[in-house]
Order: structure tokens, then sequence, then C-alpha cells
């Protein structure tokens, strides 16, 4: 690897000052998920000159990284032994890094069949809010040492610590991969998406689009094609590309500029009735919704379903706020900042 740095102390020395004078810090990589996070207030605190690859054990299927390492070095030297991040994350940009990705906890289209980034976080080893270096977690999946803070650093936004080290399970590639596609609707695609991820087939990733369902299958050779002679449909070509611009909003259903809704819903939810252009992907569980509709709107018949929305991206708001908590989370995450940030220095919204 190249241009390994370890600025673990010049962070810390950092953030103990900024606590010591109650003032705030930005914590700052490469801003390939700024448009998710919104602005935030104080002097920014860069880490992408923390990186590098500190371990790798390809026969344990582990690597730590710092968190200022582009996510492309770490997946290309996964490929060169085979293997990969099982949790598929996004990027939303050539340069994003571990840390963002881990502090956002976005996840691809794999992730209803392999875990989310969550799932497979082993440690990690971050800054508290008052200029400690803490370890939490280790490298192996059974952790019998209580709650697991490391896995509570995946979607917190650093908004509790400063990232320094991920700990990664990571997972073989599979031999092949195919993707099959079949021309239905959308309430036949979330039936029929529902039908067959209760069957035992290699399935990977499932979502539908423009009047299309498209099945990805991962697995042994045999495997897909057994499963293939199963399902029928029609095989997709360069089908690593249409999975690539799924997870990186690419299409063109992602293209133009109307306020873009994630809606987190059980997957078997048939379609709901809200205006605007819809692509639906993780078997049913995560609905996209291109729409002007009023923001209560939307929240209120996607509660009604048990499920959540969030504005994911916006061209007319400051920030796209995140689904709206309930008063025990809320207590909840006050605690949990009061733990990890007692002065609250850490990446607060500039709105």
């Amino acid at each position: 690897m190249t241009n390994n740095a370890d600025i673990s102390q010049k962070l810390a020395d950092a953030v103990r000052e900024a606590a010591a004078n109650h003032a705030l810090l930005a914590i700052q990589g490469n801003g390939t998920k700024a448009f998710y996070t919104g602005a935030l207030s104080g002097t920014p605190l860069d880490v992408t000159g923390h990186r590098g690859v500190v371990s790798y054990e390809p026969t344990e299927l582990v690597i730590t990284a710092r968190a200022g390492t582009p996510l492309a070095e770490i997946e290309a030297a996964l490929a060169e032994r085979g293997q990969m991040l099982g949790f598929e994350p996004p990027y939303f940009g050539e340069a994003a890094t571990l840390g963002g990705t881990i502090a956002c906890g976005f996840s691809g289209p794999r992730r209803p069949y392999a875990g989310a980034a969550r799932d497979f976080v082993l440690g990690a080893k971050i800054i508290n809010g008052k200029g400690e270096i803490l370890r939490f977690g280790g490298q192996v999946m059974k952790n019998v040492a209580g709650f697991d803070v490391s896995r509570l650093m995946v979607g917190a936004f650093g908004t509790l610590g400063v990232l320094l080290e991920v700990s990664l399970k990571v997972l073989p590639k599979p031999a092949r991969e195919l993707t099959l596609a079949f021309e239905m609707n959308a309430a036949e695609a979330v039936k029929q998406m529902n039908a067959w991820a209760a069957q035992p087939l290699p399935l990977s990733a499932a979502c539908h689009a423009d009047d299309t369902l498209y099945f990805r299958l991962s697995g042994t050779e045999s495997g897909v094609r057994a499963a293939q002679a199963k399902l029928g449909g029609n095989a997709v070509e360069n089908s690593e590309r249409f999975w690539r611009e799924i997870r990186e909003h690419r299409l063109n259903f992602f293209q133009n500029g109307s306020p873009l809704w994630r809606l987190s819903i059980p997957s078997a939810t048939p379609p709901i009735d809200l205006p605007g252009k819809w692509l639906t992907d993780w078997g049913g569980a995560q609905r996209w919704l291109k729409s002007d509709t009023p923001a209560a709107d939307i929240r209120q018949e996607t509660e009604e379903v048990g499920g959540h929305a969030t504005l994911f991206r916006s061209l007319n708001q400051k920030r796209a706020p995140l689904a709206v908590l309930s008063p025990g989370l809320i207590s909840l995450h006050r605690q949990l900042k009061l733990a990890f940030d007692p002065h609250a220095v850490l990446n607060a919204n500039s709105g």
C-alpha cells in the first residue's frame, strides 16, 4: 500500500484542545457523502491523511484499515485475493473513504442477502469527544465483552467519535454471478421477490425498475446454473455495470432534480399509493421515490405500513433530514452522545 500514515495522536490532540475550549469540530473526509450529512459546524478536522491497510489476513477473512483509506484501495487489495466487502458499499464518488462509508452506514444491493455494513464490523478504534483514543471489539466474530460499541459507530455520522481504524469481516468472491430479467409491474415484482427469497436460491440482489424485475444469482457454477434453469428469465449482459449503476445512483431514475426519498419498509408491502417515480431494491425492503409530495404525507403513508422515510437527497433543501425518531429513541441518542462526547464538539449540524 502507498501513502500509509498514522496521525492518530495529531487528531486526538486536536479533539482534546477543542473539548477544552468547547469549540466545534467538523470531521472531514473527501466529501463524497456531504449531500447526505448536510453542512457541519466548526473547524474542519481532516482525517484523509490517516490512511493505509493496517493488517489483512485473507485466510481469516479479516481486514483492518485506517479511516482515511480510500475504499477503492481496500477493495483492490481484497480483489487480488479473490475476496470482497460483503455489504457492497456505495461510493457516491471515486474518492470515498472507509471512515465515511462506515460513519454513514451505507450498504448496497447485496445487503438483504449477505448483511448490512454493521454486520461486518468486528472492531473499531476511535477518538471520543474528550480526545481519548479507545479501542472496541477485535478481529474475530465472537465477542462476549457485552455491548458492541464498535457497531454503534456504524451510521453514527461521527457524532460519537472520530473513527481511526475499522476491522471488517470480508467474503470470498462467488465463482459465478448471473442476473436474470423478467417483465412485470411493481405489484407482481414485490410478490415474486418475496416468494423467491423464501426458496433455497443463491440470491444476492433483487430490484424492480422500469417494469422489469432483476434477480442476481451468486454462487457456484452448478448452483447458479440450476437456479437459472428453475427461474427462467432473460440473462442480462454486462450485469456488473447494471448493479454498479443501481448502487451508485447512476441510472436515469436518479438523475433529475426532484427530491429523492428512501423508504425502509417490510419487504412484502404492496406498492404505496404516493405520486412520483418508484424504484424498488433490497427485495422490496428499500423503495426509492422521486416525488414533490409534501414530506409529512410521505412520512405518514410510510409509517402506516410499518416503515420510515428519509429524504435522501434534495436540491431544494439545505440538508436532507433523517427519519423522525420517537421520544424514547431521541432520549437514548442523547444519552449516548453525552457518554461519548460530553462537550458536544463533534459533527454538529449547522442547520
